[in-house]
């Protein structure tokens, strides 16, 4: 008998529970051609998550339609210090600082309101991640701060164009808001373009650094669910409230089993 040109992985028939490259089978020495033109096609889309522009009209026209944000306003459209995608990817620093021009028009935004919180959005490495998952996550969230037993009161929405995770920080210490959750493209993995990250940061300022953020990650479809990930943060931005604090102190106790391990036995890492 003929020996196949492909050969199995045993493993393959656990490639239904994971999106991992794992049981792909060879051909002589080599990947199955289905299995590299897969690669090939994951790897392009990545490479559109990171260089194709978000569509700022459409993203701002998205969360206006939000019945819970047309009470603050027209959604805020603001730019970084990076002129371009190329600059924006060659210097971090410029994208994690807002441009010069935007400091008046935030001025004339913020009031005699102290803000509890602001939701700044950022295009970040994946614009995709943005276009699709901004809209739901944001009303999954302000439908949970609804809900909560204690008012937030809501700086206006604010969208950065080439923005990092701390732009946010220089947004809402412009607007005076307590505390800031920034919505980002996060950098696109071959299995996963399309992931939403979200960072929330107690009393933001220009210069906190990452140990004094709280972040979920992987919010899409596919990953962590929209109503979960608004159940996370709510829980952390309470804390964080009650606290005072965010980051590295601030620790996520919202799954059931964090308390415990099996057989009833005190999990050791945290405190009693």
């Amino acid at each position: 008998m003929k020996r196949p040109h492909v050969v199995s992985n045993p493993w393959q028939q656990l490639r239904r529970f994971t999106d991992a490259r794992i049981g792909l089978g060879r051909a002589g020495t080599s990947l199955p051609t289905h299995e590299l033109l897969a690669f090939q096609l994951d790897h392009a889309r990545a490479q559109d998550a990171v260089h194709l522009p978000l569509d700022f009209a459409r993203l701002c026209a998205d969360l206006s339609a939000l019945p819970a944000l047309a009470p603050l306003g027209e959604i805020v459209q603001l730019r970084s210090r990076a002129a371009d995608r190329n600059q924006y990817l060659q210097r971090p620093d410029f994208g994690r600082r807002l441009h010069e021009d935007e400091i008046p028009r935030l001025h004339h935004l913020s009031s005699n309101t102290e803000y509890d919180l602001a939701i700044v959005v950022a295009d970040g490495l994946s614009s995709q991640a943005v276009q699709q998952n901004t809209a739901p996550m944001c009303e999954a969230l302000l439908s949970a701060l609804h809900n909560d037993d204690q008012p937030w009161q809501l700086a206006p929405t604010c969208v950065v164009q080439q923005g990092r995770v701390a732009v946010g920080d220089e947004v809402a210490e412009q607007l005076k808001a307590k505390a800031v959750v920034v919505l980002i493209g996060e950098r696109p993995g071959l299995s996963s373009p399309d992931s939403l990250g979200i960072y929330l940061t107690w009393q933001p300022k220009v210069g906190r650094h990452d140990g004094e953020r709280n972040c979920i990650s992987n919010v899409r479809p596919q990953g962590l669910s929209f109503s979960e990930a608004a159940r996370r943060l709510l829980y952390l931005l309470k804390e964080s409230r009650r606290l005072q604090l965010s980051g590295v102190d601030l620790k996520d106790r919202t799954t059931s089993d964090t308390s415990t391990i099996q057989n009833g036995a005190k999990n050791f890492l945290l405190p009693s």
